[in-house]
């Protein structure tokens, strides 16, 4: 059976390469491949996942998908997007490229559930990509899970630098917030379970160690497996801005990690279905015994994977921007590719045109007093569809010439076609970087935020004239 790892860079990633690959044949997915992959066993495909191409062509040949993917970090030098349009996205990409190749059934790892409507939105995104993952058809097992006890995990490691720095806590009130844990290693063993019982194809599952314990006692047990003394003060408040900006000064994790984490932890996570665990039937390791194991190999690098991260993205100079738009009524996202193209000129008259070129799907954007585009796009029609439209960014005075050949613009129906996503990929801009992120890139913000409220306006006649 061939199975394969999206997010194989990761923690939980890493872990499963090395719990599966004498029983199956493992092709692991990543940007680049690492140094340190050099298992005989295992596959490494190199593959931008933002690419739905170079998806598809990942998943040629596999049976099973893996799916670890959360893109709470930027991607781009400049990255206009919110993560949950992001791993809409990538989930979307997955999905697709899922049913082409023939996948018989995704395994994705996300996260528990809270009771009630109001959540974080971090959580709404992950419930986001379990449905996104089964738009097209593939089953899919969904395992969720709450904080992973690992120590390569980011939210680990945040724990874990918090309880050595501050001998002195004041514990807001999301600290009195129930979880319940799971060890990476039973993450892995229970991944194996889904693998080899195909009985669990289909179903949502929630994985949990036996305790279950507030933040507070958490760090308390962590303090004890330290042999360190720590003084905890409750007080009667929980703040988001306040808890963010604590944990990112004493972690060093960066602002885009931090915040979602943090807004998720007001909410009770805990196992309310254990179905899993029953099927399963082998006894998961204890919060304590986790922490020990933990502490064994902890080396911290959150602070250090931050900084590689930022120096990596400012190399590129390049642009990524996604934005989420709404969809009219019994309208595709070949539609709103069209509407975007008459809308736009109409919106910025007389100062830009948008005029079809003389060679077949090229589209010229203009200033109206001058004689060179400002930016040619052309319509790849082997890789479009009514529900994904693809454009190739191909120059104009705004596109810097040594261009990326896969600089392009995209519109999608995602979420079972209940929202369209547009998105520009690997963009890069002529002008100076300082210019272009205070100038173009905030115009570029502006027209797509014009763009929506036209769509909704369309959206709202189209309702209105379906209950007329």
């Amino acid at each position: 059976m061939k199975v394969v790892i999206a997010g194989a860079s990761g923690f939980v990633g890493q872990l499963l390469q090395e719990n599966l690959k004498d029983d199956f044949e493992l092709i692991a997915l990543g940007r680049s491949i690492p140094s340190t992959a050099l298992s005989p066993k295992i596959q490494w495909r190199s593959c931008d996942l933002f690419s739905l191409l170079q998806v598809e062509q990942a998943l040629e040949g596999a049976d099973v998908g893996i799916y670890l993917v959360h893109s709470m970090l930027p991607s781009a030098t400049l990255t206009q997007s919110s993560f949950e349009d992001s791993d809409l996205l990538l989930a979307d990409n997955f999905a697709r490229a899922a049913k082409k190749a023939g996948l018989k059934r995704i395994i994705y790892l996300g996260g528990l559930v809270p009771k009630g409507k109001e959540i974080s939105q971090h959580l709404r995104s992950r419930q986001e990509v379990e449905r996104a993952l089964g738009s097209y058809g593939t089953p899919v097992t969904t395992l969720r899970a709450g904080l992973i006890l690992g120590p390569q995990g980011s939210s680990f490691q945040m724990l874990y630098i918090l309880v050595k720095r501050l001998p002195v806590m004041i514990c807001p009130e999301w600290t009195r917030t129930l979880t319940q844990c799971i060890a990476a290693p039973d993450i892995v063993e229970l991944i194996r379970y889904c693998i080899q019982n195909e009985d669990t194809t289909g179903h949502t599952y929630d994985l949990g160690s036996p305790e279950v314990l507030s933040y507070r006692q958490l760090m308390a047990t962590l303090s004890e497996e330290m042999g360190l003394k720590r003084l905890m003060f409750s007080v009667p408040f929980f703040s988001p801005g306040l808890s963010r900006l604590w944990v990112q000064l004493i972690t060093g994790g960066s602002r885009n990690l931090v915040a979602p984490l943090v807004e998720s932890l007001r909410h009770e996570m805990v196992v309310r279905d254990p179905a899993l665990l029953k099927l399963y039937g082998r006894p998961l390791i204890g919060v304590r015994e986790a922490l020990r194991r933990c502490l064994v190999q902890i080396k911290p690098t959150l602070r250090s994977s931050t900084r590689e991260r930022t120096k990596l993205l400012r190399g590129r100079a390049e642009v990524r921007s996604i934005q989420r738009l709404p969809r009219p009524q019994g309208k595709s996202a070949e539609w709103v590719a069209n509407e975007y193209f008459r809308w736009l000129p109409h919106f910025l008259k007389p100062i830009v045109s948008v005029q079809p070129g003389q060679e077949a799907g090229l589209w010229i954007f203009r200033l109206i007093f001058l004689p060179f585009p400002l930016l040619i796009l052309k319509y790849s029609a082997e890789r479009s569809t009514s529900d994904r439209q693809l454009f190739y960014i191909q120059g104009g005075l705004l596109a810097r010439r040594r261009q990326s050949p896969h600089s392009r613009l995209e519109f999608r129906e995602v979420l079972d076609h209940q929202v369209v996503l547009a998105a520009i990929h690997e963009f890069r801009p002529a002008l100076p970087w300082l210019i272009y992120k205070y100038t173009q890139a905030l115009l570029h913000l502006w027209v797509m935020s014009s763009f929506r409220r036209n769509l909704l306006k369309k959206c709202t006649g189209s309702s209105e004239l379906a209950t007329n």
